[in-house]
């Protein structure tokens, strides 16, 4: 699988995902040629790594399993929205609702704690949880925003199968990246010189 992650780690980031967190977010479980995946967030270390690559999470957060598992899940359902947008389909409620709870569920302010010997003072229940959801709800927001913007409309798919990453349409350009874009014309003209054969 090593292969396949150096692969993955060679991919440019698709159009779009430097403006948009929750466009990275959804291509972060990559389909790769041979049938493969790589899934950028399959422990919690690389999760962390790719939380704090863009900015969402400090160095030696020490993420759990548990928070591994919640930006697996919101990735799925942002996959599942953007999905609906580009196919032009209504989205399942559940995607919805997954993202409407990931921005309402970060308290504004760390809650009052009262302890009997150091009296009152605020704190957050617990760092590291409260580090994932704040970055749920950044990457949340974003797929909001995303999804009722003006870019939305400019939202697509790869067209190199297997790919399946989301990006923002510039132009003519139909790929996620330049090797995408390679891949789907060498299979063009492969295709072309057997129908000639």
């Amino acid at each position: 699988m090593d292969e396949f992650m150096r692969e993955v780690a060679a991919l440019p980031s698709a159009p779009g995902e430097v403006e948009h967190p929750a466009l990275a977010l959804a291509n972060s479980a990559v389909a790769l040629p041979g049938g493969h995946t790589a899934d950028l967030l399959g422990t919690p270390a690389q999760t962390e790594q790719w939380l704090t690559r863009r900015d969402l999470a400090p160095a030696d957060t020490g993420l759990a399993e548990t928070c591994a598992t919640q930006l697996r899940s919101l990735r799925e359902q942002i996959r599942s929205l953007l999905a609906s947008r580009v196919a032009g389909r209504p989205a399942l409620p559940a995607a919805v609702t997954a993202v409407n709870d990931a921005m309402s569920r970060v308290p504004t302010a760390s809650l009052l704690v009262w302890d009997e010997k150091a009296g009152p003072y605020r704190a957050t229940p617990h760092p590291t949880t409260a580090i994932v959801e704040h970055a749920l709800a950044v990457i949340a927001a974003d797929a909001a925003d995303l999804l009722t913007s003006a870019d939305a409309v400019r939202l697509t798919t790869c067209a190199s199968p297997p790919c399946n990453r989301f990006l923002l349409k510039y132009g003519r350009r139909q790929w996620c990246s330049t090797r995408c874009g390679d891949r789907a014309r060498a299979a063009r003209a492969y295709a072309r010189r057997t129908a000639t054969a």
